[in-house]
């Protein structure tokens, strides 16, 4: 999905690696591939039972990029976002459809702080597809009128409709997530069940490693550093089976202008980047697309709301590093987010 994704992603990349520490070796050949994807990486390790899936796994992210890439000018995304007021969806357009309602019920549930509607605030900041626009208020006033998941609707019959032309769709807060899902999915369809899958740094993991372990994920320092250079210094490890983990942050990605920063997690409420103390969201839930959507929501409204939000959602954990009052680097998470000893 190339550069739509760069905003929100790139940064995610380096905070997860897999960590895998023992002696004991399986006897099965574990088959390890990696590449680019979305305008980011992918990594894929899985036990191999002697079947060629990696013709498969790649369709199934392409059908992710058909359907969700605003750089595809044939995609579902473009053809709603180019669309004056509807667009009729078909069964062609199956993953958008999962993914818009899925971002839906995120948006229920976190007040609006997750919504696929940002991208106007989020060009008008320079971390879209025009870093050249301006970023007065009046300006933001007038591009709030095009955000609002609730100004988009999806009909029975299958039609989408905007209520403002100028209103655009990005996924890219959720769909590497659902990238993650989709590989796993294939390897799961293909009985291969011991995998790590690893998109733009959201991770699906089940079974064991090829050292006859549980899958260790380390989760990166949140050090400010805009040209990436320094970002491999591990904070925490967690051990993932059958659950997926995505990580969402500001510290890699902002910018200065006019000696004022801007980091890359936009409000959609108020239209303007978010300006408080969490450096780092990680999310654990049972598939990556909803680990992905709420990792993104939880940096708009700080560690605490955060923290209660999480706690109060069934068969999801999360973990929050924030800055202290001397720039310390503090901890909080819910009470079913282990680490690794």
């Amino acid at each position: 999905m190339k550069a739509s994704f760069r905003y929100c992603i790139i940064f995610i990349y380096s905070f997860l690696v897999s960590a895998c520490v023992s002696t004991t070796q399986t006897s099965t050949k574990y088959v390890t591939d990696d590449g680019r994807v979305f305008g980011t990486f992918y990594k894929i390790k899985y036990a191999s039972n002697g079947k060629d899936v990696k013709t498969e796994y790649l369709a199934a992210l392409a059908a992710v990029d058909t359907a969700l890439s605003t750089f595809n000018k044939q995609s579902t995304i473009t053809r709603v976002n180019l669309s004056p007021d509807s667009v009729l969806l078909t069964d062609k357009d199956s993953l958008f459809i999962k993914v818009y309602n899925k971002a839906c019920e995120i948006s229920t549930i976190t007040n609006g702080a997750f919504d696929i509607t940002v991208a106007p605030l989020v060009n008008a900041y320079g971390f879209g597809f025009d870093p050249n626009r301006s970023t007065p208020d009046s300006v933001i006033a007038e591009l709030k009128n095009y955000v609002g998941w609730k100004k988009v609707s999806l009909s029975p019959s299958g039609y989408i409709k905007k209520e403002n032309p100028n209103i655009k769709l990005d996924a890219s807060a959720i769909a590497k997530g659902f990238g993650s899902d989709a590989v796993a999915r294939v390897l799961r369809q293909n009985g291969i069940n011991d995998f790590m899958v690893e998109v733009g740094g959201e991770v699906v993991c089940s079974g064991v490693n090829d050292k006859g372990k549980v899958w260790s994920i380390g989760i990166n320092k949140p050090i400010e550093d805009s040209t990436m250079q320094h970002t491999n210094e591990i904070q925490r490890v967690v051990q993932l089976d059958g659950k997926a983990l995505a990580t969402s942050g500001n510290y890699l990605q902002y910018y200065y202008k006019n000696g004022t920063k801007y980091a890359h997690t936009i409000d959609p409420c108020s239209g303007k980047p978010v300006n408080h103390t969490l450096l780092s969201s990680s999310i654990i839930a049972d598939d990556c697309m909803t680990a992905d959507a709420l990792a993104t929501a939880c940096m708009v409204i700080g560690v605490d709301s955060a923290l209660s939000l999480i706690e109060s959602l069934p068969n999801v954990e999360g973990y929050f590093i924030y800055a202290g009052n001397n720039g310390e680097y503090l901890e909080k998470h819910t009470n079913g987010f282990k680490f690794k000893q």
